[in-house]
C-alpha cells in the first residue's frame, strides 16, 4: 500500500504525512481561544436551570440515542435545526433529539461545520 511522503510546513519543519505540525497546532488553539472569547457563555445562551430541568425530563422520556443504528444511553438533548439564540426554536421541543456524548460531539458537529462551510 503506498504511502505519501512527508510534507513540508509553511513554518520549514517536515512533517510525516497524515500528521500536523507543532505550529498548526499552535494556530488552531488561537482561533478557537479568539472564538470563545467573542462567545456568549451558556447561562447567556439560555442553557440555565430551566433548560437543565427540561433536558432531564425529556432525556427520562427519550432515553435511547436517536441517531441511525445507534442504542447507546442519550446523555444529550441537541436541537436538531441549530437555534442561534432564536428562543422560540430553542424551547420548541419538536427541534430537540437525544443523542449520546458520542453522536453529539462528533457526528453531530461535523454535519453542523459542513452546513456553515456550504
Amino acid at each position: 500500500m503506498p504511502v505519501a511522503p512527508p510534507r513540508l510546513c509553511r513554518c520549514g519543519n517536515i512533517v510525516a504525512s497524515g500528521q500536523r505540525c507543532a505550529c498548526q497546532i499552535a494556530d488552531d488553539r488561537a482561533r478557537k481561544a479568539r472564538h470563545d472569547r467573542r462567545r456568549p457563555s451558556s447561562g447567556q445562551r439560555g442553557y440555565n436551570h430551566e433548560w437543565r430541568k427540561a433536558r432531564a425530563a425529556y432525556l427520562i422520556t427519550h432515553p435511547h440515542c436517536t441517531h441511525p443504528g445507534c442504542n447507546a444511553a442519550a446523555s444529550h438533548v441537541d436541537h436538531i435545526t441549530p437555534h442561534k439564540g432564536d428562543y422560540a426554536l430553542f424551547w420548541d421541543r419538536a427541534n430537540w433529539q437525544a443523542l449520546c456524548a458520542h453522536h453529539h460531539n462528533s457526528t453531530k458537529q461535523r454535519e453542523e461545520r459542513r452546513q456553515v462551510d456550504q
